[in-house]
């Protein structure tokens, strides 16, 4: 039985409906039952559970808080930032599937798609039939994705799409990838379905981080789709970016899991461990460790639940989601860090789970919006001058 104790130092739950509450609960004891128990297999292999989709999708956390007409579970979106703290708990890379799965290729498709794409492609996604992914990062465009060099062209059965994309969470167990491309100059949507002749994906090997996770390279060489496969409403940059938004969201309460599960962990282990006749609890220089932890994760939870509400309410400002993912991820990595120190030579075992946590919020740090390139976009939204160019 896991025995994570999750730090709420400033009472967060009082602010939490009963429903926000039970959801939380039940995603922390499917991780703690299902997850957890394997994880340091699915690390050490390199994989990620694909047997865990099936239960992932009756505890309705695919496109969790996209409407019920889709048969999505309908939940607010501080309870879905919940369930993506509790996932995350477990590894970045369990949070990552869900959250690329859900937050970028169904909600694309939710955002951008017709009402025949939306009812021919979201239910069998909620129930983990169909698994989705999202190609928009390319070999040579990463914090500049308004360079992408991926082309479509418009033909008389419908579009060619060339190009490849890079980074791409789920490529090579996706169903359907939604691909962005220019068409006529102008940055467009398609669904390209897995086994169309000139699409492939290769799975990127030789990672240190993310290593439950799949990523993949999309290769698009004169792939031809049908016309009905373009998403009509996307158009310009803002499209694509309007999905990272969604996910970046999700980062924000996420790497909140894996920080707490540092602190905890530390905490315990520090209360355990004894050095100079003592625990090493008792000494100063570890407790400054574990206060500065907890302090920042409550920081970093009071900031996750009032963007939450903001977007429960239709206030959410895409500043104000970078201004946490930038946060909150920054945080996560230095409580990684802090408890990898707590720990010693103990920190670097597969066992004591901080060491995975550290490297996985490496990637998490890049992906979707460097901290870098968060920063420049607060800039930009304070000063009014844009950094870019």
């Amino acid at each position: 039985m896991d025995r994570y104790q999750p730090i709420d130092y400033y009472d967060l739950d009082e602010l939490l409906t009963d429903e926000e509450r039970l959801i939380r609960d039940s995603v922390r004891q499917f991780v703690a039952d299902r997850f957890l128990p394997g994880v340091e297999g699915y690390f050490d292999e390199g994989r990620f559970p694909e047997g865990l989709i099936p239960e992932l999708a009756n505890l309705g956390l695919l496109g969790s808080n996209l409407p019920e007409e889709y048969e999505c579970a309908g939940i607010s979106n501080v309870a879905y930032g919940l369930v993506m703290q509790e996932l995350e708990r477990g590894d970045s890379g369990l949070r990552s599937f869900v959250s690329v799965h859900g937050a970028l290729a169904m909600f694309g498709i939710y955002r951008f798609g017709s009402e025949e794409q939306k009812k021919k492609w979201l239910p069998p996604m909620a129930r983990g039939e169909k698994i989705g992914c999202f190609g928009l990062t390319e070999p040579d465009f990463g914090s500049d994705p308004g360079g992408m060099r991926t082309k479509a062209e418009k033909t008389d059965a419908g579009y060619v799409l060339s190009g490849a994309k890079m980074w791409i969470t789920n490529g090579s167990i996706a169903d359907i990838a939604i691909v962005w491309a220019k068409l006529d100059g102008r940055i467009r949507g398609f669904l390209v379905e897995k086994g169309t002749p000139g699409f492939s994906s290769i799975e990127q090997k030789g990672k240190y981080s993310l290593r439950a996770s799949d990523t993949s390279e999309l290769i698009m060489q004169d792939c031809e789709i049908p016309g009905e496969n373009l998403l009509p409403e996307s158009g310009g940059l803002s499209s694509p970016l309007a999905c990272l938004s969604s996910a970046r969201y999700g980062i924000a309460w996420g790497v909140l899991g894996a920080a707490a599960d540092c602190l905890d962990r530390s905490i315990r282990y520090a209360q355990q461990r004894e050095q100079f006749g003592k625990p090493i609890a008792g000494f100063q220089l570890v407790q400054d460790k574990l206060v500065y932890m907890a302090t920042e994760i409550t920081k970093g939870q009071l900031l996750a639940w009032r963007l939450g509400k903001l977007k429960d309410d239709g206030k959410l400002k895409f500043t104000q989601v970078s201004m946490a993912k930038r946060n909150n991820v920054s945080i996560a990595l230095e409580c990684a860090r802090r408890a990898r120190d707590i720990h010693g030579a103990n920190g670097i075992m597969a066992e004591y789970h901080v060491m995975r946590h550290m490297l996985n919020l490496e990637t998490v740090k890049t992906y979707e919006g460097t901290h870098d390139i968060h920063t420049l976009i607060i800039g930009h939204d304070l000063t009014g001058e844009s950094a870019y160019r």
